[in-house]
């Protein structure tokens, strides 16, 4: 590889095309067309004298020297990321595209209410909001920064915890007179509840009816936390929503409120070596203090913590 000509460029075409497995995405990041990206890869594996990419319908997939390669590519990327801060003498201006990989209640009913101050501090990196976690890979870095319930439990990842929330049960004012409060875990037996389908829940965390009883059967589902969140509105039934998201409808009404009250967490999660590109130290730093300001709106306060104040 010592003889190989090519280019910076030819390496940043070859990590788009790695991390998202498509020309069209590559090509969409890079701001360049189909064809030069597929040019700029033959150019690299003409170079290189390796195939770096197995093509097929689904697009494209690494080889084992591809996967060998990335590694080294990404080395090289760090190292320009630091070059370029160090000749701007330390300024946080940065550019490219930062794609996250966020839950939908995360991402719909706080984040995105948030944003207006990154945007106006860093102009130049655009953000890619990626709300359908069970098709996100790390592993295949499909997304550079990822908010997740349940970090890896193993593999080149970064993690920190991002905070905690809390989800109670709630239901409408008209639902609860038209069938009656709940007195006990006991009496949800009685209610419809509203909840995630089974089958499609990607996060351990996720996975919380049981917590509140073993018996509970939803009578409707959806993968979406905004379709749970309209039916309850509608009064369909009973529904367990983050505090964060529930507060924001006054029409909703705790069920049990002082007997039920689920913990759950945020964590923050990338690519180890992705964690080292200054444009997603930006965008890690913005969510973990971004978290760290909001923190009383995900969880209940402590009763006691309440009337010190």
């Amino acid at each position: 590889m010592t003889n190989a000509n090519f280019t910076w460029d030819d390496l940043q075409y070859f990590l788009a095309v790695a991390r998202s497995g498509q020309l069209s995405t590559a090509a969409r990041q890079l701001r360049s067309s189909h064809a030069t990206v597929s040019r700029r890869i033959d150019r690299l594996e003409f170079a290189l004298k390796v195939k770096l990419f197995e093509r097929n319908p689904r697009g494209y997939v690494l080889t084992l020297m591809g996967q060998r390669f990335v590694d080294t590519a990404e080395k090289m990327e760090q190292e320009t990321e630091r070059l370029q801060a160090d000749l701007s003498l330390g300024s946080t201006h940065q550019r490219g595209v930062v794609r996250i990989s966020a839950p939908e209640g995360f991402s719909n009913f706080f984040f995105t209410h948030h944003l207006q101050g990154f945007v106006e501090a860093n102009p130049n990196i655009s953000i890619e909001l990626v709300t359908i976690q069970q098709i996100m890979a790390l592993s295949r870095k499909e997304a550079d920064v990822a908010v997740v319930l349940d970090p890896p439990k193993a593999g080149p990842y970064f993690s920190e915890k991002l905070g905690d929330y809390h989800l109670k049960i709630y239901g409408t004012r008209d639902y609860l007179t038209r069938h009656g409060m709940p007195e006990s875990r006991e009496d949800l037996l009685a209610h419809n509840f509203i909840g995630y389908i089974e089958d499609m829940i990607f996060a351990p965390g996720l996975d919380y009816l049981g917590d509140i009883h073993p018996r509970i059967k939803p009578h409707f589902q959806s993968s979406s936390i905004f379709a749970q969140l309209t039916a309850t509105r509608n009064g369909l039934g009973l529904c367990v929503l983050p505090i964060y998201i529930a507060r924001r409808y006054p029409e909703l009404q705790l069920v049990l409120g002082d007997e039920v009250t689920l913990h759950r967490h945020y964590w923050l999660t990338c690519h180890r070596d992705l964690r080292q590109v200054a444009r997603t130290r930006t965008v890690i730093d913005y969510l973990t203090q971004l978290m760290r300001k909001n923190a009383g709106l995900f969880v209940e306060r402590e009763p006691a913590a309440a009337a010190a104040e």
